[in-house]
């Protein structure tokens, strides 16, 4: 499940979303590398590398993430970071795990399981361009889907860091997980208490697949969150808005190391 464990210092755990792999999070590295953090990048059960292809449900999933972090980690201190599923999945270690975790981030992610039941902006393309997506060849349905600036930059993002995750993923497991997404409880429900950590919520605008608003109604929860709901944005929105999420992460960090400081 660990995908890659890069660099020194305290450890920060990056846990991508559904259908993709670690790679899609490893388009942050320019904006995490410099800060000093440890990155330790998952890669979820359907990915090549994803530890125990049997997982059938999300919590089964969630509660093995919690183990394989306490096997790699101990008691060390870690901050997480989650996003689409693994947002969700990162919600749960977070309030799970309690004093270990330094922080949350979540990037696009999912705050209600079920589809049908999200609140959802309708689909919404902010640039097209016709000759980017012929040239997005065999991945042209995938990035039509998911993309809002329809760009050579962004189709390269793409490339490079979604879609080579999609290509390889096991169907098999993924359809299995499916059948039962939700976790057994809303981990700020299960965990009433506010969240107090330094935390951050990143949403896309534009994002017709996991949507803003069910996670802005958790801002009381967050006593210390930032939310931010980026136009120009849709589910890639770290992909599609770089410096706006690269300066937000920055900030989060930052935070997380002036609380350190406080309690000192």
């Amino acid at each position: 499940m660990i995908a890659a464990d890069l660099g020194t210092g305290r450890p920060l755990v990056l846990v991508h979303g559904f259908s993709v792999d670690h790679r899609l999070l490893r388009a942050l590295e320019p904006v995490l590398e410099p800060t000093g953090w440890r990155r330790i990048y998952i890669d979820l059960p359907w990915t090549e590398g994803g530890l125990n292809r049997d997982l059938t449900s999300s919590q089964a999933v969630a509660d093995a993430l919690v183990e394989a972090l306490q096997d790699h980690l101990g008691e060390e201190p870690f901050a997480i970071l989650g996003n689409s599923f693994g947002g969700m999945l990162a919600r749960h270690v977070a309030h799970e795990m309690g004093e270990q975790v330094l922080g949350l981030a979540t990037l696009a992610a999912v705050f209600v399981a079920d589809s049908s039941e999200r609140r959802l902006p309708a689909k919404r393309v902010l640039h097209d361009d016709p000759a980017v997506l012929e040239e997005a060849g065999e991945a042209r349905e995938d990035f039509e889907e998911v993309s809002v600036i329809r760009t050579p930059a962004m189709l390269e993002a793409f490339l490079t860091h979604s879609y080579p995750g999609i290509r390889t993923a096991d169907k098999r497991v993924m359809a299995a997980i499916s059948k039962s997404y939700a976790l057994d409880a809303v981990p700020e429900q299960a965990h009433g208490d506010p969240f107090d950590k330094p935390a951050l919520h990143v949403f896309g605008r534009q994002d017709h697949v996991a949507g803003f608003e069910d996670g802005l109604a958790w801002q009381e929860h967050y006593v210390r969150g930032t939310f931010a709901v980026l136009d120009g944005a849709g589910h890639n929105a770290h992909l599609e808005q770089p410096t706006l999420v690269g300066a937000l992460l920055t900030d989060w960090l930052h935070r997380m190391g002036d609380s350190q400081s406080d309690r000192r």
